[in-house]
């Protein structure tokens, strides 16, 4: 199921997909759009859920995403599909940046290096939880934003997913697949931060933050906040 809720070109975005599983050989697809709030208790949306194996959010806008699925009937069949019924959720853009219980939302800026950057914060799906994800982050250079959100939290990890890259999270695993990079910014050993000071004109200061980039082939332990090499998938 292909669901373009964040998208504000749900069309193009479901005639682009379809095209794209279709050539991967995925022979019954659905398309999953609602407007407003309203259809995410439709029952016809919810057996679409009911019935579906995988769902997969396109990008767009994540704040769209979340305030049409924040506490509704269509939400919790899509947790009751990824923790219960064994399925899979995934996202790409803003439907990976919506998965965690916190999300960014702020956009690149002359301060993004500033204290007052590190607070623009929204609530997310909650599908995976002590994360908050970043997406485009090489190319749209996101680092400010991620630590910023972990020196607000330092119990999240924060995780950066570069373009043509992806993060598969199972079994208390993150395996990397991709051209990119993933980077995992930890700061459960952070000593110092200046984010709780309120100077918002500051520059952002982190001591002890622990950062890991990860490439293909590699895997990080969610329990032992380590990383492995791994086997370079070919």
């Amino acid at each position: 199921m292909v669901a373009t809720l964040a998208s504000e070109e749900p069309g193009l975005q479901w005639d682009s997909y379809r095209e794209a599983f279709a050539d991967l050989g995925v022979s019954d697809i659905r398309h999953l759009h609602i407007e407003g709030r309203e259809g995410a208790s439709d029952g016809k949306n919810l057996e679409m859920i009911d019935h579906a194996c995988v769902v997969y959010f396109t990008g767009g806008d994540q704040l769209k995403l979340a305030s049409k699925l924040g506490g509704t009937p269509m939400l919790n069949r899509i947790h009751r599909l990824y923790d219960k019924r064994g399925g899979v959720v995934a996202g790409t853009s803003a439907g990976a940046s919506a998965m965690g219980a916190t999300m960014l939302v702020s956009h690149a800026t002359e301060s993004s290096h500033k204290v007052e950057s590190s607070f623009f914060m929204a609530r997310g799906l909650g599908l995976v939880p002590d994360m908050v994800i970043d997406q485009h982050f090489a190319q749209r250079a996101r680092i400010e934003r991620l630590v910023g959100a972990v020196a607000e939290d330092p119990g999240v990890l924060g995780i950066g997913i570069d373009e043509d890259t992806a993060v598969i999270h199972e079994s208390g695993m993150l395996r990397i697949i991709g051209s990119g990079a993933v980077y995992v910014a930890d700061g459960q050993g952070l000593t110092y931060t200046n984010v709780s000071e309120r100077t918002p004109e500051q520059t952002l200061s982190l001591f002890d933050l622990r950062l890991h980039v990860l490439s293909n082939g590699s895997t990080f332990d969610l329990e032992s906040r380590r990383p492995n090499a791994g086997a370079t998938a070919t």
